[in-house]
């Protein structure tokens, strides 16, 4: 029927796709120049929840968003780093694809997302730091996916590309990867998500990717894990 065709275009119309409006004031009120924007998904949005000390005492900032894919970080990425001027853009995307959360996507075109983002902060003088995908091998918002392979995958695209594009790339997989091919208890509640003591696993290996991209031997400010 024509009127409902209407109704889902205008509902569809009103909804913010790419949420423009979650860091839309935030990035108004930033008044210090930023070392580095963390672009991601939950992981990245949980990290500044988890520890917001890592950011403030870093000049870092995150852009963070729960559940987006590579598709939807691309539409933002304007607004979300590049009008914020950091020296760096740390990219963190993928998984989101591979749960096929925005529908089926071939890891070519994942791959060809992250790609773009790259060349936006190449033309922009913001230099890139490339980070693996996290290992995982289930969600349990899609329990019947087995993701550990296409995970493993994507990281091998995303490392030959930052490789032939000269562009500093961050292995968190190598270090936190279980025998499953997930993160282990210790590391994760759910296999997926980073608890407070792998963030700051995590921390340890993203500084020194961020000093390499900027030629520098900065000492930055790390968490202590938590007994």
């Amino acid at each position: 029927m024509a009127w409902m065709a209407l109704v889902t275009t205008i509902s569809f119309a009103q909804k913010d796709w790419a949420q423009f409006g979650r860091y839309e004031e935030q990035n108004t009120k930033i008044d210090f120049s930023a070392e580095a924007v963390f672009m991601g998904n939950s992981i990245t949005d949980n990290w500044y929840k988890f520890d917001t000390d890592f950011f403030t005492k870093n000049d870092f900032i995150g852009r963070g968003i729960s559940g987006q894919t590579t598709a939807e970080m691309l539409v933002r990425f304007r607004r979300d780093v590049i009008d914020l001027r950091p020296k760096v853009v740390v990219i963190l995307a993928g998984i989101n694809d591979i749960a096929q959360n925005n529908g089926i996507i071939k890891l070519e075109n994942v791959m060809g997302n992250i790609a773009s983002m790259c060349e936006l902060s190449k033309i922009h003088n913001i230099k890139v730091v490339l980070c693996s995908v996290l290992p995982c091998n289930h969600f349990s918002w899609k329990p019947e996916m087995k993701p550990a392979e296409d995970v493993r995958l994507l990281n091998g695209m995303i490392k030959n590309y930052a490789s032939q594009h000269n562009i500093t790339y961050v292995d968190y997989y190598t270090p936190l990867v279980n025998k499953e091919g997930g993160l282990s208890k210790e590391l994760s509640d759910d296999g997926c998500h980073p608890k407070f003591n792998c963030y700051t696993t995590m921390e340890v290996i993203v500084v020194k990717g961020i000093n390499t991209a900027l030629k520098s031997n900065k000492k930055h400010y790390i968490s202590t894990p938590k007994g």
